[in-house]
């Protein structure tokens, strides 16, 4: 709490504010009753007591924020969570040429959202998802090169996204990174931008405004350097307001921080962040 400037400005401006305001009920009380006495050391220890109490809540981090918005009529929640257990259309990242195979680690992770997806919503049958995924891509548009890798060598433009799923429950698979020849995924904010900009226009012809499930995308095996997990998160959910300020997208939009990650992000930097947009 304490270990962040953001942390402890909210603490000390906290502490100050609650101060002053018992500070002040204290005199006006021995102003209106200056015969009725109090213990003045109790007085002073619930003082100090309750400012530490309402500082360290004001400023403990927060492991779920929400913000509401008027114009447009939105919500953005940010929380740490797994993200296949919450309800809502999912969001899962993919490099450009939509690979899938997780045998040996070699070109999938398995622990890489992609390589979850895989065993959580296709039960591990990579066959079935490689299906669904070229049946949703027959109709992508764009310059289709191909790669000299191991794998898939089909590639296609960064932002292209497959729609899989049903309508009660879609997942939007959306290409953000490159897959290079020695199997390294590489990307740049700019590639991020681009892909989360295709990524709401497919959630709005799509989406039907359910909520929408979104990871930190770019943050782990993308290799997004020049942007830490924080801002990463910060970057998505500016792309997604912007947007929405332009052409609805859905009504709510929730990121989801993993537990590993949850250290690494100040929440009372992300919950200012959120209270200025």
């Amino acid at each position: 709490m304490l270990g962040t400037r953001r942390g402890l400005v909210v603490f000390a401006g906290t502490a100050l504010a609650t101060f002053g305001l018992l500070g002040g009920l204290v005199q006006l009380y021995a102003a209106l009753w200056p015969k009725v006495g109090f213990n003045q050391p109790a007085t002073i220890v619930v003082i100090i007591c309750s400012i530490a109490a309402t500082a360290t809540f004001r400023a403990w981090p927060r492991r779920s924020l929400r913000r509401e918005f008027d114009l447009p009529d939105i919500s953005v929640a940010v929380r740490v969570g797994d993200l296949f257990d919450e309800p809502g259309h999912l969001v899962i990242g993919f490099s450009d040429t939509f690979d899938t195979d997780t045998t040996d680690g070699k070109i999938i992770s398995p622990r890489s959202i992609q390589g979850q997806f895989l065993r959580r919503v296709y039960a591990g049958d990579r066959h079935r998802l490689d299906a669904d995924i070229e049946r949703a891509l027959r109709g992508a548009t764009g310059d289709h090169e191909l790669s000299n890798k191991i794998g898939k060598r089909r590639r296609f433009p960064i932002g292209t996204v497959a729609v899989l799923g049903s309508p009660n429950q879609h997942y939007f698979c959306v290409a953000y990174s490159h897959m290079q020849d020695n199997l390294i995924a590489k990307s740049t904010v700019d590639d991020l931008w681009t892909a989360l900009n295709h990524l709401w226009d497919a959630v709005r012809e799509f989406g039907q405004r359910k909520s929408l499930v979104i990871p930190i995308i770019g943050s782990d095996l993308a290799r997004i350097t020049s942007l830490d997990r924080e801002n990463l998160l910060k970057l998505v959910v500016l792309s997604f307001i912007a947007n929405s300020r332009q052409q609805d997208v859905c009504k709510e939009l929730v990121v989801v921080v993993h537990e590993n990650d949850y250290e690494k992000i100040d929440m009372l930097e992300v919950r200012a962040f959120l209270q200025t947009l």
